[in-house]
């Protein structure tokens, strides 16, 4: 059996072909859709319980020293690791937030896969994350479809990190190929998420159309300007229908961090001042939410930083405010926080104010946050989306008949607008927002596997 695999930034989904038409695989519980997210007790927990729980073995010599060295050190911490410790999905995210200090949580890996400077055990690390993550995800379609699955193909964006990064292109799809065959997938494919959303569209179609596939997922945005319609449908080589792609690590994961950043970050001290009148470090309330950094994690989170936030709160005009930044190194926050961002996001689609109250060890925080507050705090990320769209049109030297947008983040309107605004009287259609990418990769998993 084969499936299209979105393994996503933010949301994980499978399909299968039936009767020629994709059908999405129940994932976590009734839900066809799984959060991209893991929790265990430790970091090194991961490939310990590949091994002994899952027998999943590593593929390389580095593989292995990694696991030696991760059931060395839960060893040390006395840590007896039972299959049921790792959890996926929603219960990861209640994991984290019943014991955020006890709890490693990882949210949206694949934003890390295409990390420039990444030395070859953070890599080995990675491969083991998405490894988990995808075991889990197969054994769980395999259950609702009550099929072996062997064959797959794996979404992925235009460019994982940045644009025109080849190595970092190179660097990502090679950790999401060792990961999936360690997985249990035989023969795997790739294809372009947006290209992929494109043929769900194109199935639609009783005409031939120049189409601008527009894919604003968590983790990236990603543009394909292709021709299609009946004389394209399930052609094995589409090369001559592709005319243009564009994309660039920017999507809605960036709009919660920039909204967190400007305006929950208050009252952990930004924009507050030392005793002798100097502004506090703004990196400081940047690294703890930029979670789909690894340098920025790992430097707030280091113990040389925890030294730099202690002088900070003694050097403070208001020290309490320092206390509840210490308060996120301490009881690891930065996720939550970009949470509530995401919350009032969604609730600012529809109202003009959304109160936030965060819940900290000792007291209750409570931000109100405009929809205008919201409109500035993301005008740098909604912009580079933007200037995709204008990329993808440019490159292509064709003005699009339609433009398909798709992706969980497509569904603001404040970013269609901003679509609409870039390429004003072209007609903007949409299907399903979070399936069109896995069910064009089921359709051409039918025709790579057929």
């Amino acid at each position: 059996m084969f499936i299209g695999f979105d393994y996503g930034t933010a949301n994980c989904s499978v399909a299968k072909m039936v009767e020629g038409e994709p059908t999405l695989l129940k994932l976590e519980g009734d839900s066809t859709y799984i959060p991209s997210t893991l929790a265990a007790p430790t970091r090194e927990s991961v490939a310990e319980y590949l091994f002994k729980h899952r027998d999943i073995k590593p593929f390389d010599a580095l593989g292995e020293q990694v696991l030696r060295r991760a059931i060395a050190l839960n060893r040390e911490e006395d840590i007896q690791l039972e299959a049921s410790d790792l959890a996926f999905g929603n219960a990861a995210l209640d994991l984290y937030l019943e014991e955020p200090s006890e709890t490693y949580y990882v949210k949206s890996p694949k934003s890390f896969l295409g990390a420039s400077g990444l030395r070859d055990v953070q890599i080995s690390f990675f491969e083991d994350l998405v490894c988990a993550m995808m075991d889990n995800i197969k054994r769980n379609a395999e259950s609702d479809a009550q099929e072996i699955i062997q064959d797959t193909v794996i979404g992925r964006p235009v460019n994982f990190h940045g644009r025109d990064s080849e190595a970092a292109n190179q660097q990502a799809e090679a950790i999401l190929l060792k990961a999936a065959k360690r997985a249990g997938f035989k023969n795997i494919e790739f294809q372009f998420e947006p290209v992929a959303a494109g043929l769900e569209y194109e199935a639609t179609l009783t005409e031939n159309k120049t189409v601008l596939v527009v894919d604003i997922g968590g983790g990236t945005t990603d543009c394909s300007l292709i021709e299609m319609g009946p004389n394209w449908r399930g052609q094995p080589d589409r090369t001559q229908s592709l005319l243009a792609h564009s994309g660039q690590r920017v999507g809605g994961n960036d709009l919660d961090i920039a909204l967190a950043f400007k305006q929950l970050m208050t009252p952990f001290g930004l924009g507050s001042k030392t005793i002798a009148n100097i502004a506090m470090p703004h990196i400081q309330f940047w690294n703890p939410i930029a979670i789909n950094s690894v340098d920025a994690q790992t430097d707030f989170y280091s113990r040389s930083n925890l030294t730099s936030l202690m002088q900070l709160k003694k050097e403070a005009q208001e020290p309490e405010k320092l206390a509840r930044l210490l308060e996120v190194f301490h009881e690891t926050l930065g996720y939550r926080i970009v949470r509530h961002a995401e919350e009032a996001k969604i609730a600012l689609s529809d109202h003009s104010q959304y109160r936030v109250m965060m819940e900290l060890l000792s007291e209750r925080l409570e931000v109100d946050i405009r929809f205008e507050d919201m409109i500035n705090a993301i005008e740098s990320p909604k912009q580079k989306m933007a200037e995709l769209v204008k990329e993808a049109v440019m490159q292509g030297g064709a003005t699009p008949d339609a433009i398909f947008m798709t992706g969980g983040s497509a569904r603001s309107p404040i970013l269609r607008g901003a679509v609409q605004e870039t390429l004003p009287h072209i007609p903007v259609v949409s299907g399903n927002y979070f399936g069109s990418v896995t069910a064009g990769l089921a359709r051409w998993a039918d025709v790579c596997f057929k």
